[in-house]
């Protein structure tokens, strides 16, 4: 007899996974910021001037004043952030030294398990790596996977680079008068693609979310490029 076929599943497991899928989520994130701020300052600047110098004038600051601006946030806050965990880290251990196997126990107790198999769990655990179990089960952190601000800092510049470069390319390289449909079509349609990976990294349904960024990035441009217009109207 043949036995019954497992049936397939996607659910990611383990911390590793579970921190790369994080990573992809930001980068997606990082490229969608590039793609809304760069295209609304660009298409606003075409609105008041067709002149490609200053065009690419203002992509080019927009993309290296923001790329570097994301860089610059995203090290303070997981520099925080890391700080935070060696601290937790660093209590941990000195709490290892009284009656570790009792706490982790109880803290495995609280999750649904009996207390005899949480006790035999907590003396397995404590026997392998007292601290990594402790981390793990009390405070969610894997020591050997710590967030590293520098591996942020670089990963966000990055993405907000490629996301700039799109609307950047699109305003300059068109001939003057098919640059604007241009890049109303081309943002357009990277934001769908970074709305549906958004969806689906968080396992969310997509159509809701790239409307929302499609909305959210049209709107963007029509403003700026309202305002730019009437600035370039009035002379200013």
């Amino acid at each position: 007899m043949t036995e019954p076929t497992r049936p397939p599943h996607d659910e990611p497991h383990g911390g590793g996974l579970g921190l790369r899928l994080n990573w992809l989520r930001a980068a997606v994130l990082g490229a969608n910021d590039g793609i809304v701020s760069t295209a609304g300052l660009v298409v606003g600047v075409a609105g008041a001037t067709s002149d490609r110098a200053a065009l690419l004038t203002a992509g080019l600051a927009g993309l290296l004043a923001g790329s570097m601006s994301m860089a610059a946030g995203e090290y303070v806050s997981v520099s925080t952030q890391r700080d935070s965990e060696m601290a937790a880290l660093a209590v941990e251990k000195r709490e290892l030294t009284e009656q570790p196997q009792a706490e982790l126990a109880g803290l495995l107790e609280e999750r649904g398990l009996s207390r005899e198999v949480a006790r035999e769990a907590a003396e397995q655990y404590t026997a392998r790596d007292a601290l990594r179990a402790h981390a793990r089960v009390e405070l969610g952190i894997d020591p050997d996977e710590l967030t590293n601000p520098w591996h942020a800092a670089w990963a966000s510049f990055l993405a907000f680079t490629v996301g700039a470069l799109l609307p950047l390319l699109a305003i300059v390289l068109p001939p003057a008068d098919r640059r604007l449909p241009v890049t109303v079509v081309s943002v357009l349609a990277a934001l769908v693609l970074t709305g549906w990976s958004s969806a689906r990294l968080g396992a969310a349904a997509p159509g809701r979310a790239v409307l929302r960024n499609v909305a959210g990035g049209a709107l963007a441009m029509g403003i700026t490029y309202a305002v730019g217009t009437l600035l370039g109207a009035v002379g200013v």
